[in-house]
């Protein structure tokens, strides 16, 4: 191929690679956006520093060595464990992208900072589940390990060519690799934090805790569901030739109807269960939608694409539900939205990956399972010793994370008539994901 062909087949795919990582990198936004609206305001200041301190934190440390601990190249040990390297190498010259079938077609440093959102996305996962309870900087402390190796490790098992990688285990996007691992991460902190104070009672049965600011959640689910086309469209990896930019076309189309799928569902389904139709359900459905498609968004269908998307909202309502039974409080809904979402969508690429076997994607998911969490809770508990303790004090807990962690408080300006638990152990207000979505029925029993 012409050299000049070359260079500019590479401009286009390094250009097209960093646009898609800058919608991941707002996803970062839409999270922040998302929780901020879901929990009380007398946290929210400390969940908005939150999410900005992780992303920053989450880029750093994937810079430094996250990066490639997941692609540690001719550096791995074997196909299990990585090797360790510190920052970037260069990167690529004209004799790198020229040098025939297999040659480099996009910046290396462009791949770096696409993966670098990606872990802090992995991330942020966490952060909604533990909202109003977990401590700031224990919280950031976990970030640093999960960063550093706990996500890079399974990344490297797949997508640095590890051994899942070798046995054929298929996640295009990370239905698994980046949803469902946080979503471990983040069912082991919030065994270890437990509930938030008067989530249920001592009957068992779950008491509302609505969230502040819906139209702010609503407006978070939108970015990521913006976000989203950039981390599955990006996964592509290229756009410039035809088959690649169609393939890209139908990833969008696909993306989109999944998320349009799975919101629709939810509603559906929340209305037929609850007799009302939840808001938070709705918006948790599209992104259950989003999260079902990503493990495969390129083979199936449009139609199959609308299939898994409205599996996927209808498993993350009834994941929901499960959830609190359990006595497991996610304030956003973040296990039901990426974990049971995620499972679901990495055994629907059986209906179009011709190369997916049932087998191996029941066994790679579990391997990343088992690791996500098993690690996770061992550097939880570790933190936990060293810092005293992940959580916040009963006093911090009812007067608010704001004041007690960041010193301000988000809404000064408004006098809080109500008591600080601002809600806690009643049924009015909407039934928010604030409360892990607590559906319209547990309402209507709480009236009664």
């Amino acid at each position: 191929m012409n050299i000049d062909v070359l260079q500019l087949s590479y401009a286009l795919d390094t250009f097209y690679f960093l646009m898609c990582t800058a919608l991941v990198m707002f996803m970062a936004c839409g999270f922040a956006m998302l929780e901020s609206g879901l929990v009380r305001s007398k946290n929210t200041v400390e969940i908005l520093t939150k999410n900005a301190l992780l992303y920053g934190i989450a880029c750093l440390v994937f810079l430094v060595v996250g990066y490639n601990v997941m692609y540690p190249g001719d550096n791995a040990i074997s196909s299990v464990i990585p090797g360790l390297s510190f920052m970037l190498g260069a990167d690529n010259t004209l004799s790198d992208i020229s040098a025939g079938e297999g040659a480099a077609y996009y910046s290396s440093m462009a791949d770096f900072i696409f993966q670098a959102v990606f872990a802090a996305a992995t991330m942020s996962i966490v952060s909604g589940a533990v909202a109003e309870r977990m401590r700031l900087w224990p919280f950031l402390i976990f970030a640093v390990v999960m960063v550093a190796v706990i996500y890079p490790v399974e990344g490297y098992w797949k997508w640095g060519g590890g051994f899942l990688d070798a046995m054929g285990y298929q996640d295009f996007a990370g239905s698994v690799v980046v949803h469902m691992a946080g979503a471990a991460a983040a069912l082991a902190a919030v065994l270890l934090v437990g509930p938030r104070k008067g989530r249920y009672g001592v009957d068992g049965k779950v008491r509302a805790i609505p969230g502040a600011n819906l139209p702010i959640a609503m407006l978070g689910m939108f970015i990521l569901w913006m976000g989203w086309f950039g981390f599955n469209g990006g996964s592509m990896l290229k756009i410039a030739s035809l088959d690649d930019a169609n393939s890209v076309a139908r990833i969008f189309v696909n993306t989109n109807a999944a998320a349009s799928a799975g919101m629709v569902a939810a509603a559906l389904l929340s209305r037929a269960m609850f007799g009302k139709t939840d808001m938070t359900m709705v918006m948790n459905g599209a992104l259950a939608g989003l999260v079902s498609i990503t493990a495969e968004p390129l083979l199936p269908s449009a139609g199959l694409a609308v299939l898994v998307g409205a599996v996927g909202g209808i498993i993350v309502v009834l994941s929901v539900v499960g959830l609190d039974r359990l006595k497991i409080d996610d304030p956003v809904g973040a296990i039901s939205v990426h974990g049971s979402a995620g499972l679901w969508g990495i055994m629907a690429v059986l209906f179009s990956n011709p190369d997916a076997a049932f087998g191996t994607q029941i066994l790679g998911t579990l391997i990343i399972f088992a690791w996500m969490f098993g690690a996770s809770l061992v550097a939880l508990l570790v933190i936990k010793k060293v810092c005293g303790g992940l959580r916040v004090s009963e006093e911090e807990e009812l007067e608010g994370m704001d004041m007690h962690e960041c010193g301000m408080g988000a809404y000064p300006e408004f006098v809080n008539m109500s008591s600080p638990s601002q809600g806690e152990g009643t049924a009015s207000g909407h039934a928010g994901k604030a409360s892990a979505a607590v559906p319209a029925a547990v309402l209507k029993g709480a009236a009664r």
